[in-house]
């Protein structure tokens, strides 16, 4: 998510192997891919008990971390793309009991997130892929806070806490800014061993998206 050598702005890096159709083609793949593993680790994780949530989703961070500061194996070839899917699934799992709460209780504010989420993820993907200007020098700050913002929100939600709609709307923001910037250095910069770490920061930031959009609806 968060691997931020200064390979990002060298000049002579390698040239990519790969156009940048077929590399965004390949991190779409792996985000999706996630978003499967994440989703049925939901319906693995509806009926668990809170306490077995939390210890799920704090392995999730772990695994986060890991892929985020260990090394490169963790970030390039076939055991990080494992390491992605089974970090996805943690996370999932984590989240089963809020969101099997929200499919019975609140399901409006589950569509409208999902609804919501996918919207903007399209319009800051877009966003980022068309600017002219390089935005490789944010992407260290900002995945470093989104990071931490997932952790934040996931933790506090299967604490039981409500999350200020404000702090909501400044995560979401963030979230979406992150995404901007990795199609940018998509775009301009990426060659096919990025796919791994640009696929599992645009995964924790359509979560963070996701999350911070059912607390601001469920707030209405």
């Amino acid at each position: 998510m968060s691997e931020t050598s200064s390979a990002y702005l060298r000049e002579d890096a390698a040239p990519r192997a790969i156009s940048t159709s077929q590399l965004m083609g390949q991190v779409l793949f792996l985000v999706a891919v996630a978003l499967g593993f994440c989703a049925l680790g939901t319906v693995i994780g509806k009926d668990l008990s809170l306490g077995s949530a939390r210890a799920f989703s704090f392995a999730g961070f772990g695994m986060l971390l890991v892929s985020s500061f260990a090394a490169e194996r963790f970030r390039v070839g076939s055991f990080a793309m494992f390491w992605l899917f089974a970090t996805a699934l943690a996370i999932g799992i984590g989240l089963g009991p809020v969101i099997a709460y929200f499919a019975t209780v609140e399901t409006e504010a589950l569509t409208q997130a999902f609804a919501g989420t996918a919207a903007t993820v399209l319009g800051a993907a877009s966003l980022g892929f068309l600017l002219s200007k390089d935005l490789a020098r944010w992407m260290r700050p900002l995945s470093l806070i989104v990071f931490a913002a997932c952790c934040f929100t996931i933790v506090w939600s299967l604490f039981g806490g409500a999350v200020s709609p404000w702090l909501s709307l400044a995560i979401y923001l963030l979230s979406a800014a992150l995404i901007v910037v990795d199609f940018n250095y998509l775009r301009k910069h990426g060659t096919e061993r990025d796919t791994i770490w640009l696929a599992t920061g645009i995964f924790v930031s359509i979560v963070n998206i996701f999350l911070s959009l059912l607390n601001i609806f469920s707030s209405d």
